[in-house]
């Protein structure tokens, strides 16, 4: 069991490597006239570029299998490295040809000795899809600066990559050597097809299940001055069959088409029954008027997702780092553990800013927690400043280090910090497990 479960990230790894080389392979087996390398370079940084893009739809499609299979984390990571990588190849791939016009079979260019047509109308479309691409890269990586909805980003980058594949696969085919020929002109059209469906299943197939399986809010508690629980449970259906630390997209409120749905962690154990909680900060535009929120109201729920989970993990101890709200998924995993009378260590470390943020308190003091506030009151006796490497020495022993597991979730600096450290003193990555929701 152990043994598949480490391979799947590897067949993912090679599922990718394949698809994305695919177009750049079956040109090579096809062949054509010679050319200078310059332009060879040119147009397999074009093919690669174009199916990288494709092979996004699918990293950011919430596909199950992948997000359990190497985690969101990683996913995601993975997703931002190679859209500003297929951003490179595509920039590169313009200059290479030095102004060289050529094309596919043409009318006037029967011998196909020539790369990209002069046809304007066939290179528009590149042209196009090359400056909507930088700019789509630039908004992802800029869209807390620029201040705008989530909602609104998601939908400009939903509509934004699917315009670039569209303008890409006529680019491809009609000013491309490799790409008008029949056999590369099907596979372009199935890589496209199969993005699109990935695209199609999340805004289209995902909505009409949700619709069929609604849930409402149960109830709505305060936390703390900013942060909130929000119960929901299922109307008419059995639930969710999720483990504890996953998390889903919850839309509550709106239509299931709606783009109103936003990521939260569970913070409820699924030994608790059906019911689903959610810890909650108030930070964008729903998080905000989450405390108006009035029991009866219709939500939905698309998951679960990711693998922060000590499911079936064999270290004598769990270590649950937490900073700020994102305590909620291994709230849930501690909430399991004490319900299934799981004999494992557990050892709690829990950053905040103020004494007033600390959510869960009377539940937590029941573990070996660890504070932290980086602005204490001057009543305060516990652990000051941040969760760094100090801290770390102070709570874990080297046997800790080496044999237990440990699961972190919080701000991305926090788990950065915490993570190098837990490599430098010998802790194994792969029992190292965490989770971001902040990316671009």
């Amino acid at each position: 069991m152990k043994q598949v479960k480490r391979m799947k990230p590897l067949f993912l790894v090679v599922v990718y490597i394949a698809v994305v080389t695919l177009p750049l392979i079956l040109s090579v087996w096809l062949g054509g006239p010679p050319r200078q390398f310059h332009q060879e370079l040119a147009s397999g940084l074009g093919m690669l570029a174009f199916s990288m893009i494709l092979m996004e739809f699918i990293l950011s499609g919430r596909f199950k299998a992948i997000s359990k299979g190497i985690g969101m984390d990683v996913t995601m990571r993975f997703h931002q490295i190679m859209a500003r990588t297929a951003l490179v190849f595509a920039l590169l791939h313009p200059f290479l040809y030095q102004g060289t016009p050529s094309g596919g079979p043409r009318p006037w260019d029967p011998t196909r000795a020539l790369t990209i047509t002069t046809d304007f109308s066939a290179l528009s479309t590149g042209i196009v899809a090359y400056l909507l691409l930088a700019g789509l890269v630039v908004m992802a990586i800029g869209r807390t600066q620029l201040g705008y909805k989530y909602e609104t980003w998601r939908l400009l980058h939903g509509l934004g990559a699917l315009l670039i594949a569209v303008l890409l696969l006529h680019h491809t085919v009609y000013a491309g050597r490799y790409g008008s020929q029949p056999v590369m002109t099907w596979v372009w059209l199935a890589l496209t097809g199969v993005a699109v469906g990935s695209l199609l299943s999340v805004y289209l197939v995902v909505p009409i299940w949700q619709k069929a399986r609604p849930w409402r809010v149960s109830s709505v508690v305060q936390l703390t001055p900013k942060q909130w629980e929000v119960t929901v449970e299922p109307d008419g259906h059995r639930g969710l069959d999720y483990k504890a630390g996953q998390f889903v997209w919850l839309n509550v409120g709106h239509s299931t088409f709606s783009m109103n749905e936003n990521p939260f962690s569970i913070c409820s154990a699924p030994a608790a029954g059906p019911e689903l909680s959610f810890m909650i900060k108030e930070l964008g535009d729903f998080t905000r008027t989450v405390g108006q929120i009035e029991a009866g109201t219709m939500a939905y729920v698309d998951g679960p997702y990711g693998n922060l989970s000590v499911d079936a993990r064999t270290e004598p101890g769990v270590a649950l780092i937490a900073g700020g709200v994102g305590l909620a998924p291994l709230l849930g995993i501690l909430r399991q553990m004490r319900l299934t009378g799981d004999s494992r260590k557990v050892k709690v470390i829990y950053g905040n800013r103020k004494i007033d943020q600390i959510a869960y308190r009377e539940e937590l003091d029941a573990e070996d927690t660890v504070y932290v506030l980086s602005e204490p009151p001057e009543t305060w006796h516990g652990e000051t400043g941040f969760i760094d490497a100090a801290l770390m020495d102070r709570v874990f022993s080297e046997q800790e280090f080496s044999e237990w597991g440990f699961v972190m979730c919080g701000p991305a600096i926090m788990m950065d910090i915490v993570e190098e450290h837990l490599i430098g003193r010998g802790t194994p990555s792969h029992r190292i497990l965490s989770e971001r929701f902040n990316y671009d």
